[in-house]
């Protein structure tokens, strides 16, 4: 593998998250969930508190209401003086909503007075003199007064009060006093006040929940800044990351990645100055051996030994040009790229100039070389970008190059530039042979050629795409029309 793609899979690796897992919904999720829980219960503990104080003060209603009924009911020696008027009994019994039912009994459980269906105290209440106490029931409900039809069971609550009279031959005697209340209308209280409690509160959780939302954003945004440099960066940008904007809580793992990044730069930076001083140290003895070649071929007449001399030189021509485009390949380093001035270059004179050089080389190759340009609009601005001219340089004379040599006699070469409002395009294209369609996306890769002519090595497309990528721009390669080779290469004006 080569030192890009091991750059490639180290910055995926250094993506913050898979894509279906989001920090952001988790802390939502994690805040939210309580709330829920707490809204539950406050709803919960809302409404017993609710039935908790309605029924004590229903309760106090029907006890006070047992006391009163029973003042009505007074003891006359051996017998009871009921003093309890229709008027008053059409009182109690004219809200049909809110009805009160009244049993007086003795000896408890024997009617006197008031609607006998109402249930007797539970066998597990004591009798106590003089204190109310409570319990529910359900009883039998009379038709309204001027209706006809059979009663309807109806769930109330009930007071019950015993209270002593007489003792005659020294046994004393007990009334039972039984006032029930319908429990609907309570019931519907109790509902009350449940809507009215849960419902402001179930307003509140949408708005809890963008609160949150926006809260948590604002507060993972320095870590959002953060993916985005990650994720916007070349594979080739191993510059550490700035720790400074980054939140507390990964800095940490900032740093580590700072390491890495710094680890894996410095395992680049050794490939790339090997590289270099190899090819460096290679040149010498293969000027050498081109010089003892040459003067071996002028020092024999022998066909045959002049024939392999000759074969020997074009080894030592073939490993100077690829040590020349090793060394074009180390300059073209990130590194070094950005270590060399980047400056406002205009762009229709510099590719003119390179041209012009080349017009000599096409004409001894029998190759019509030109230049298709429309003149700018009078008054325009002159046609600019950021570069380095050297390197750009470099990239144009290999494509011109290739043209060159494998467009073949005869041919025809032509470069346009066609600006639009971000970008400009230098067009190279010829109607040579061509590249075969499998060819075209491979022939970018290093030591990869399209064709066993020539003396090649492979290199010269490697080098300008990446030359052209550091400038931030795209090189690719089209079939021309009826046949031969379009070399469009895009780059961000100024």
């Amino acid at each position: 593998m080569d030192g890009r793609a091991e750059r490639r899979g180290i910055l995926r690796r250094l993506r913050i998250g898979p894509r279906n897992q989001s920090l952001r919904r988790q802390l939502v999720i994690w805040v939210l969930l309580p709330q829920l829980v707490l809204w539950l219960a406050g709803g919960i503990a809302t409404y017993r508190l609710a039935v908790r104080y309605v029924n004590q003060a229903a309760d106090a209603t029907l006890s006070q209401a047992t006391r009163v009924l029973a003042r009505r009911v007074k003891p006359i020696g051996n017998g009871l003086l009921i003093d309890f008027p229709r008027a008053a009994q059409e009182v109690l019994e004219a809200d049909p909503n809110d009805r009160l039912f009244y049993m007086v009994s003795t000896p408890p459980g024997e009617f006197i007075l008031g609607n006998n269906s109402i249930p007797m105290p539970p066998k597990d209440m004591p009798p106590r003199l003089n204190e109310p106490y409570f319990y529910d029931g359900e009883i039998i409900s009379p038709p309204p007064a001027g209706t006809h039809g059979p009663g309807h069971h109806v769930k109330v609550r009930i007071a019950a009060l015993y209270l002593p009279y007489g003792e005659p031959e020294g046994k004393q005697q007990w009334m039972l006093v039984q006032v029930a209340r319908d429990m609907a209308r309570r019931e519907n209280i109790f509902q009350g006040i449940l809507i009215d409690t849960l419902l402001p509160l179930s307003a509140l959780i949408p708005l809890m929940t963008i609160i949150v939302w926006v809260g948590t954003g604002a507060g993972l945004a320095p870590l959002l800044r953060l993916r985005k440099e990650v994720e916007g960066r070349s594979p080739i940008d191993l510059a550490p990351l700035q720790i400074e904007s980054a939140p507390q809580e990964v800095r940490s793992l900032v740093r580590a990645l700072n390491e890495l990044l710094a680890s894996v730069r410095q395992s680049v930076s050794a490939q790339k100055r090997f590289i270099a001083d190899a090819a460096h140290q290679l040149r010498t003895p293969l000027a050498g051996l081109k010089s003892q070649t040459a003067l071996a071929i002028a020092a024999t007449d022998d066909p045959a030994l002049i024939a392999r001399l000759k074969l020997v030189d074009q080894s030592a021509t073939r490993g100077a040009h690829l040590i020349a485009q090793l060394l074009m390949l180390a300059r073209a380093d990130p590194d070094a790229v950005m270590a060399s001035d980047m400056a406002p270059l205009p762009l229709r004179a510099f590719v003119q100039d390179i041209v012009a050089e080349f017009v000599p080389r096409a004409l001894r190759a029998g190759v019509d070389l030109g230049m298709d340009d429309d003149a700018p609009p009078e008054g325009s601005a002159p046609l600019q970008i950021e570069a380095n001219a050297l390197l750009l340089r470099e990239a144009l004379t290999n494509v011109l190059d290739n043209a060159i040599k494998y467009t073949g006699r005869g041919g025809e070469i032509t470069v346009r530039i066609e600006p639009d409002d971000a970008n400009v395009r230098i067009v190279i294209s010829d109607n040579g042979p061509g590249i075969a369609p499998g060819d075209l996306g491979r022939v970018f890769e290093r030591f990869v050629r399209a064709t066993d002519e020539g003396e090649g090595c492979g290199l010269g497309l490697a080098i300008v795409k990446e030359i052209v990528t550091q400038h931030g721009g795209t090189v690719d390669l089209q079939d021309a029309e009826p046949h031969g080779l379009r070399v469009v290469i895009r780059l961000p004006r100024i």
